[in-house]
C-alpha cells in the first residue's frame, strides 16, 4: 500500500489517481458529521455552494441545514453552525442534514471521482483504517483541507499521521495526536475564548481519539454526494 499527501489550499494539489482518497477535516467538518451519525443522523448531504445547500434543504423532507464560512462562522439562515458540540446533545434520529463548509466539504467535491472517498476526522480514525484496509487499495491519497495562509493544519496532517501509521500495522499512541490537535494554529483559537463561533467545547470533542466505532464512507446518490 502506497501513501501520499495533497493540500488542498495549494496551487498543486490538483486530483490524484489514487483509487483510495482520505479528506480529512478535523476542525471541524467531518467530527460534526460523525456526532450527527451518532445521534441519529439518516444521511448527511455534503454541498459546497452556500445557496445550493439551501435550496435542496427545500426540496427534502425532515431535513436541516449545517454550515459555516471560512473561519468557522455559521452560515446566515442555517439551522446550524459547524459546531459539533451545538449537535452532541440533539436527537437527530432520521433527519437528513445538509452541510456546506468551507473546507471539507469541498475537499469531498473536488476529489467525489475517487473509486473509494472518505470523510474522516480523529474522532472516527480507526474505523476508517479498518475499512481501508478491508479494501486492499493500491494508493490511499490524505487530503489535507486545514492548511491555509493564517493556519499550519496540523490537526489534520496529525490524523493522515495517525492513519497512515494504522495502516501500517503500527500501535501508534493516542495522545500525541490528540495533542497535536490541540496545539495546532486553529486549535490554539478554541482555547482562548475570543472566538464566540469557535467554543472549547468543539475542541474537546475533536480532539477524542476513536471516539466513534464506524468510517464515514461518501457515494453518489442521484448526482449528489451523500455519507451515510
Amino acid at each position: 500500500m502506497r501513501f501520499s499527501r495533497v493540500f488542498l489550499n495549494r496551487v498543486q494539489a490538483r486530483p490524484t489517481d489514487a483509487d483510495t482518497v482520505v479528506v480529512i477535516d478535523v476542525l471541524r467538518s467531518f467530527t460534526t458529521a460523525a456526532v450527527a451519525l451518532a445521534r441519529g443522523a439518516s444521511a448527511i448531504y455534503p454541498v459546497e455552494n452556500v445557496s445550493s445547500a439551501a435550496g435542496l434543504v427545500g426540496q427534502m423532507e425532515n431535513a436541516l441545514s449545517v454550515g459555516a464560512v471560512g473561519g468557522g462562522d455559521p452560515v446566515p439562515g442555517f439551522d446550524f453552525g459547524n459546531s459539533p458540540a451545538q449537535l452532541a446533545g440533539l436527537d437527530l434520529s432520521g433527519r437528513n442534514l445538509v452541510m456546506s463548509t468551507a473546507a471539507g466539504v469541498r475537499g469531498l467535491q473536488r476529489f467525489h471521482h475517487a473509486r473509494r472517498l472518505y470523510a474522516c476526522a480523529l474522532v472516527c480514525a480507526r474505523a476508517t483504517a479498518a475499512a481501508i484496509r478491508a479494501d486492499k487499495p493500491d494508493e490511499v491519497c490524505f487530503v489535507i483541507t486545514g492548511e491555509w495562509v493564517d493556519r499550519d493544519g496540523d490537526e489534520d496532517i496529525a490524523c493522515a499521521d495517525y492513519l497512515e501509521a494504522l495502516l501500517l500495522g503500527e500501535q501508534p499512541a493516542a495522545e500525541h495526536y490528540a495533542q497535536r490537535v490541540r496545539d495546532s494554529d486553529f486549535g490554539r483559537r478554541f482555547s482562548t475564548g475570543t472566538w464566540p463561533n469557535l467554543p472549547a467545547a468543539d475542541l474537546d470533542l475533536c480532539a477524542q481519539v476513536d471516539l466513534f466505532d464506524f468510517a464515514m464512507p461518501v457515494q453518489r446518490e442521484n448526482g449528489r454526494l451523500v455519507i451515510r
